[in-house]
């Protein structure tokens, strides 16, 4: 794995901002790390890149446990922090040339040169960077964490102030780079998320909530919704008189949105209940929960 984190706590005082969470993430994957502010994000993001000591547990990137080695594994991440802090008063070229001699990159022009093409800087490469907007700084500091080409990428807040157009090209140069690197992002944009991630992580006052896949967060074994269509009269009451049928809400003239409980094929069920009517089924389609109502769920 190129993230392993294993009973992980860090307190300040007798407030815990982190509490004793494990996860994992391996080379090619790209999670989502989400929460609530003061979830214990940033300070997580912190500790994986050396920038934070931990109170207790272990953190190790592709392998070097980084309370021993913090500057080894350093080498082999690309860190983008939530408030990206660049020099002002230096130019685009002159900040990623700096940043390229420190990690020690070899043929260090072409790879700037690279750099302000991948993360589309060519118009505003000859700029100082205090004249730049808020989206332009965050390629420049996306380009300063993947300019020495980590194995791993820290990414926080990595699409804070780009425009829509800017966030479907950045969305897609982190999924580019996700094949083959490891990427752990923290965002507030739930649709990036399902853009974009393979993984979810949810954080809550320090502690981890779900960690699964955002499809599986979105289905609920023991709970469907559905949203069907009727060629022909029907009740609300007829429909709540189907056994397992808990809800019924009338959508539009002919439809309605029908919820269940307990692990039956609600389809099936509203098939059946329409066969027994001798009417048409028009439209059966299952609903999921968002990303977003997930979140919620969890975090409130």
């Amino acid at each position: 794995m190129s993230i392993e984190v294993k009973n992980l706590s860090k307190f300040y005082g007798e407030q815990a901002a982190v509490n004793d969470i494990s996860f994992s993430v391996g080379k090619g994957e790209i999670v989502g790390f989400l929460g609530p502010n003061g979830a214990g994000k940033s300070t997580t993001m912190k500790i994986i890149t050396g920038f934070i000591p931990s109170t207790s547990g272990e953190v190790h990137v592709c392998g070097i446990p980084v309370d021993i080695d913090a500057l080894e594994t350093r080498k082999k991440i690309g860190y983008l922090p939530e408030n990206n802090p660049l020099y002002l008063d230096m130019y685009v070229r002159e900040y990623l040339e700096f940043v390229g001699k420190i990690y020690h990159v070899p043929n260090l022009k072409k790879r700037v040169d690279e750099m302000i093409k991948q993360v589309g800087l060519e118009v505003e490469q000859n700029k100082k960077i205090g004249m730049l907007s808020k989206g332009y700084r965050q390629r420049v500091g996306l380009a300063q964490a993947i300019i020495h080409d980590p194995e791993v990428l820290i990414l926080d807040e990595p699409t804070s102030g780009l425009d829509p157009n800017q966030l479907v090209e950045i969305r897609e140069l982190i999924r580019q780079i996700g094949k083959s690197k490891t990427v752990m992002l923290s965002t507030h944009i739930m649709q990036e998320v399902e853009a974009i991630c393979d993984r979810v992580i949810i954080i809550k006052t320090g502690k981890i909530v779900a960690d699964s896949t955002a499809s599986e967060l979105q289905y609920e074994e023991d709970h469907q919704v559905v949203f069907a269509e009727f060629d022909g009269a029907v009740s609300k009451n007829e429909i709540l008189k189907v056994k397992g049928i808990t809800n019924v809400e009338r959508v539009g003239d002919a439809g309605w949105i029908i919820e269940s409980k307990g692990n039956i094929d609600l389809r099936k069920t509203i098939a059946q209940f329409a066969q027994q009517k001798n009417i048409l089924v028009l439209t059966l389609r299952k609903e999921e929960r968002t990303l977003e109502e997930v979140f919620k769920s969890l975090t409130k």
